[in-house]
């Protein structure tokens, strides 16, 4: 008998989905649009299993490490109700600590999207956020590409995301 190698799978969900969901139901309480969400999402990708992330920590849903995160499925809504709690957290520390009320969409979405993925602690005393407390918005969006480590790796992932940020930030600069 062949020796057969047991390959064990994540659960994928669809982003699409989620996005949906969040759009639905959930709109009146964040800001980020459905651009900004779509960069979120598809760079996070969407697992109603728990995992572990590139930068071993517990996650869930669409790169929902917060909270106590149990061992086993979770429904689209759990996740798309876990995500709109995580852009919230985010969307808050960009308006507390990068002038967030004031920023155009595209760059609230892009800053909301890196503040998501990093972490406000580190996002918080940047330079990228003192870019954008003095309005100078295109030197911010320009800082997203210094962003693409991962345990002090360069990760293709990270490269891509922030490649798409920025794009997004400058998106609609004049």
């Amino acid at each position: 008998m062949p020796n057969i190698k047991r390959i064990t799978t994540t659960a994928i969900c669809s982003v699409s989905v989620i996005i949906g969901i969040v759009l639905g139901d959930y709109s009146d309480e964040i800001r980020t649009s459905k651009a900004g969400l779509e960069i979120i999402g598809n760079a996070e990708a969407c697992r109603n299993e728990p995992y572990y992330c590139p930068a071993n920590i517990l996650t869930v849903g669409i790169g929902s490490t917060t909270g106590e995160i149990e061992q086993r499925k979770y429904s689209d809504d759990e996740i798309a109700r876990r995500w709109v709690g995580d852009i919230k957290s985010a969307e808050q520390c960009v308006s507390r600590f990068a002038n967030g009320f004031h920023l155009p969409q595209s760059v609230f979405d892009a800053t909301v999207s890196i503040t998501f993925n990093v972490g406000c602690s580190k996002m918080k005393s940047s330079t990228m956020y003192r870019y954008l407390n003095t309005g100078n918005y295109q030197a911010a969006c320009n800082e997203l590409p210094r962003w693409n480590k991962a345990n002090g790796k360069v990760l293709n992932g990270l490269v891509t995301r922030r490649e798409k940020e920025r794009a997004l930030c400058l998106s609609n600069l004049n």
